[in-house]
């Protein structure tokens, strides 16, 4: 078995766009999962110390919107790390109950891996033992927009809006018309660093999206989002319509995920078991 330091994600993400799609009004629907690809020993103090990591953003979650932990192995040999972080319109309970909602989904995604991440619509929590705290990172791990119909220059006006540059806000909302838009950063990042990461994901929403009714851009530290709705804006919050059946579309979807991660994983470990039975072989012949 791989070390915990070997690093390679597979983000599940990648895959979500062959699937429908899984975004509720509901806090606790699924946007993106993300794991390491190296495992590590059942029972070992990496196991023990990431218990306790997960522990810690569970009962933070209580008290607070946003926090980190960082503890260390008995062997001194890793240190596991964890975040998370609640939409900035929850409610402390509904914090809480997002982010153990996350952790108790993220074990079946990423059973013993040594790092994983997972995106509900109201919260996201990461663990890993690489050093991802304060990292400005603008990968994109999730990209959808709605059918092309043309959203108009309410969109772009929003848009602009979110992205002026939020004097240290790390959430925002804001409306015109029909339109709604909310953005947020991981408040580990400095308000330079989110104002950056910001900026990536609008220019992509503009882009990759421009004449759709809705879209939604998620990068690895921060997210942009707008919805054009039937009746005039709120700016005091954000929701894309769904209906019941998409609600059940949601389910069915999630089990199909998670039998597609399982394949995944599989696969992969066929792969290195195959090839370390190759190089084996090598060195026997050699002798």
């Amino acid at each position: 078995m791989m070390r915990c330091g070997e690093h390679l994600w597979i983000l599940c993400a990648l895959f979500i766009s062959l699937f429908p799609d899984l975004s509720t009004c509901s806090w606790e629907s699924m946007i993106y999962v993300g794991c390491t690809q190296v495992k590590y020993n059942p029972g070992s103090p990496y196991e023990s110390s990431l218990n306790s990591v997960l522990a810690s953003l569970v009962n933070s979650a209580s008290l607070s919107n946003y926090n980190t932990f960082k503890i260390p192995t008995d062997d001194n040999n890793d240190a596991v790390s964890g975040l998370y972080q609640c939409r900035g319109d929850l409610s402390s309970s509904d914090c809480h109950s997002c982010v153990a909602n996350a952790i108790s989904r993220i074990g079946g995604y990423c059973m013993g891996t040594c790092g994983g991440a997972l995106q509900l619509d109201g919260c996201f929590i990461k663990y890993d033992n690489a050093s991802f705290v304060g990292a400005l990172d603008k990968t994109v791990v999730s990209r959808k927009c709605g059918p092309p119909s043309g959203a108009g220059n309410e969109r772009d006006a929003v848009l602009a809006y979110l992205g002026g540059g939020g004097g240290g806000q790390y959430f925002r909302v804001g409306g015109s018309g029909r339109v709604q838009g909310v953005v947020q950063c991981e408040q580990d990042l400095s308000s330079g660093q989110c104002d950056e990461c910001l900026s990536e994901a609008i220019q992509r929403l503009r882009t990759e999206c421009a004449t759709s009714p809705w879209g939604d851009v998620f990068l690895a530290k921060c997210y942009a989002r707008y919805s054009v709705s039937q009746t005039q804006a709120a700016a005091t919050g954000y929701a894309r319509p769904s209906s019941e059946s998409e609600r059940d579309d949601n389910d069915e979807t999630e089990k199909t995920l998670a039998l597609f991660i399982g394949l995944i994983a599989g696969v992969t470990m066929l792969i290195v078991f195959i090839s370390f039975l190759g190089k084996s072989l090598q060195r026997k012949d050699g002798m």
